[in-house]
């Protein structure tokens, strides 16, 4: 069902607020440059600062400006169900194509515990989930045996794994690759994991460089891999620059070395460090982006 370059967008901020004008106009560059769908409030738009007021505004402006010129996943995990259920209802009631939940984090759930939290929104709320799986961010991994269970639930579509582990993702494939779509949750492991059957991935370096990733996504399903390969290891140094500081630190600036929004972070979320920032800049260069 979503396969590709899917851009997890950074929610632009000005004086403190949600800056519209540079959201929209990012949405706008994102589809122009052929992107294959859009990804608001995920980790990469800071929602864990974002108020529920906030979160709704976001997902409408963004579906409003895609006007379904391509698919739009709207981030609506919280370490809450009932919550969740609640964001999800949100964004089918404003015109998305699909969520992505991340694991409760803090909570630390049981595996059947994760599985019944998954399980309840997608009974709740008819519209297509992707499980996320970023053990680093939410201290607990999603085990191969609970995404096997997963594939018996309707409306739980496919996964966006970021656990590192490529052993963990042949299990998954291995399981489940005939019935869960898997997006990679790591740029830079993007072409392994389609090599073995992913369908292309959920995307932070797609806010500066939206054209060369799509190009990567569609090589790889294409079954290009030379061409997959020579665009992986030209973007590389970038793909790991935007990581020198926690995500959406890095991006974000990148975003602002563009002129694409101010890169205003949220707290506990403080701006790049200037020597950060200039290895960024020096990696940015090296593709003409700056």
């Amino acid at each position: 069902m979503f396969h590709g370059a899917l851009s997890a967008l950074v929610t632009p901020f000005r004086d403190g607020a949600i800056d519209e004008k540079a959201l929209r106009e990012l949405v706008e560059w994102q589809i122009q440059s052929g992107v294959d769908g859009l990804v608001p409030c995920g980790s990469t738009g800071e929602s864990a600062t974002l108020t529920h007021a906030e979160h709704e505004q976001a997902i409408k402006l963004v579906i409003d400006q895609a006007r379904r010129r391509v698919p739009v996943i709207a981030g609506t995990g919280s370490n809450s169900t009932a919550e969740a259920i609640r964001l999800t209802a949100y964004a089918r009631e404003a015109g998305a194509d699909g969520a992505l939940l991340i694991s409760p984090y803090y909570n630390k759930p049981t595996q059947d515990g994760i599985f019944r939290h998954y399980k309840a929104i997608a009974t709740a709320v008819d519209l297509p989930l992707i499980v996320y799986n970023i053990p680093g961010r939410t201290g607990s991994n999603i085990a191969p045996e609970t995404f096997a269970r997963m594939c018996e639930v309707r409306n739980i579509a496919g996964v966006k794994e970021a656990s590192g582990s490529m052993d963990q993702c042949s299990d998954i494939l291995k399981f489940c690759g005939d019935r869960l779509t898997m997006l990679a949750g790591d740029d830079s492991l993007t072409l392994p994991l389609m090599a073995m059957g992913a369908k292309g991935v959920i995307s932070v370096i797609t806010n500066v460089t939206p054209r060369e990733m799509h190009e990567l996504a569609a090589a790889g399903l294409a079954g290009d891999f030379a061409r997959a390969r020579e665009l992986h290891f030209r973007m590389l140094p970038l793909m790991r620059t935007l990581f020198l500081e926690t995500n959406p630190i890095p991006v974000k600036q990148a975003c602002a070395f563009m002129g694409k929004c101010t890169n205003e972070v949220r707290m506990p979320l403080v701006p790049m460090t200037p020597a950060a920032a200039e290895k960024l800049r020096a990696a940015m260069r090296e593709l003409r982006l700056v």
